[in-house]
């Protein structure tokens, strides 16, 4: 046979193959049958569905659980079918198709929310917004859902068998909005803008302190800090202070050492958590191969092989802090110290009523004495 016709077969075999899958010979086996061994017609009912799940009839299944619901209003299987209807847009893809399979989860849980199933749903809602997630240069609107919608599982049901792998996600997903952040902030700091840098680095090194890059976030806001002027070298002190005290195995922990040697500042040691933390990520990260790079640019997922594998990641709101360029800067936005003298100010704006009169009302409108100019 000759390399031809050779490669013609293979090329057959291949679009038989394919067209064998999407003709539903290939199931994806669904993850939450029932099990009992039963031949109650409800049971048999469900059974059915979760076949045309399987085989990818989508609309038949959802007819079938439908049909269940609405029979057999005391059935034993009620939670498990309006699951499985959740669990069949989710599997048919789709904007339109997760928007509803989000809505019917969300749903599951107002109505069951004391099942352990109530936890499940809550995980594929943030499933469904983490396999969206853009790189950190893109739109990080999934990424900050898919973080709300775990830290949702984590508030509610801590004790589910979900929470460990969740809790890594967020881990995950920190990591994805953190490096946005970076990207941003480390623009502003190559092109001579540190006021913007230091804010921008400062405040997602303290929102995201298990970053990968939290420790040369640190640095560049040290640097800037420095760059503004020795009205702000507390807070530079500070920034070297952080990488020494929570990142003392760090590649800037030495250089840290030094800046703070020359501007005659106390060396603090670090912090036995951190460096515990930071020895067990060393021994413990991702390995990849030589054409990982390479073969992440065809990829729309973001590259999370970098995240923490172990520590608390931050359940708090992200709220941005506030440059020290805007009178009234409080440290406690920026985890500096005060701010030096000549840069705060009065910022707040207070809401009273008003009493008494003014001269608009106890005074006639002055406009009314101008004399009109004679008419011609």
């Amino acid at each position: 046979m000759s390399s031809k016709n050779k490669f013609n077969a293979i090329l057959a075999t291949a679009i038989a193959i394919s067209l064998l899958s999407g003709c539903g010979f290939r199931r994806k086996k669904y993850e939450n049958p029932i099990t009992n061994d039963t031949s109650q017609p409800d049971k048999k009912l469900f059974d059915n569905a979760i076949v045309d799940l399987e085989k990818g009839r989508y609309d038949i299944a959802r007819l079938k659980l439908n049909t269940l619901m609405n029979t057999y209003d005391t059935s034993e299987y009620l939670a498990k079918a309006k699951l499985a209807v959740a669990d069949s847009w989710e599997r048919e893809g789709g904007a339109g198709a997760r928007a509803q399979a989000i809505a019917e989860y969300k749903d599951f849980r107002l109505f069951y929310p004391l099942m352990e199933e109530a936890a499940e749903a809550q995980e594929k809602i943030c499933l469904i917004y983490y396999n969206l997630m853009m790189k950190p240069d893109r739109d990080s609107t999934q990424a900050q859902m898919a973080n709300e919608e775990c830290k949702t599982l984590l508030e509610q049901y801590p004790n589910s068998k979900f929470a460990p792998r969740t809790e890594q996600r967020i881990r995950e997903i920190q990591e994805v909005l953190a490096r946005g952040e970076f990207g941003v902030g480390s623009q502003y700091f190559k092109r001579g803008n540190f006021i913007a840098a230091a804010n921008r680095l400062e405040t997602s090194a303290l929102h995201y302190p298990l970053f990968s890059q939290a420790d040369e976030s640190w640095w560049m806001v040290a640097q800037s800090y420095e760059k503004l002027g020795n009205a702000f070298r507390d807070r530079s002190a500070n920034a070297y202070a952080q990488i020494l005290r929570n990142y003392p195995l760090s590649p800037f922990a030495d250089l840290a050492k030094k800046e703070l040697a020359r501007m005659e500042r106390e060396i603090p040691e670090a912090d036995p958590t951190a460096l515990a933390h930071m020895k067990f990520e060393i021994e413990n990260r991702t390995k990849t191969g030589m054409m990982h790079s390479f073969w992440g640019m065809f990829k729309t997922m973001p590259d999370m092989t970098m995240a923490a594998k172990s520590g608390t990641p931050s359940l708090a709101i992200f709220k941005p802090g506030i440059p020290v360029s805007v009178p009234g800067s409080t440290p406690e936005l920026t985890g500096g110290p005060t701010p030096p003298t000549g840069t705060t100010g009065v910022s707040d704006v207070t809401i009273a009523p008003v009493t008494g009169g003014s001269a608009l009302d106890n005074q006639p409108d002055a406009r009314q004495n101008q004399q009109r100019p004679p008419q011609q």
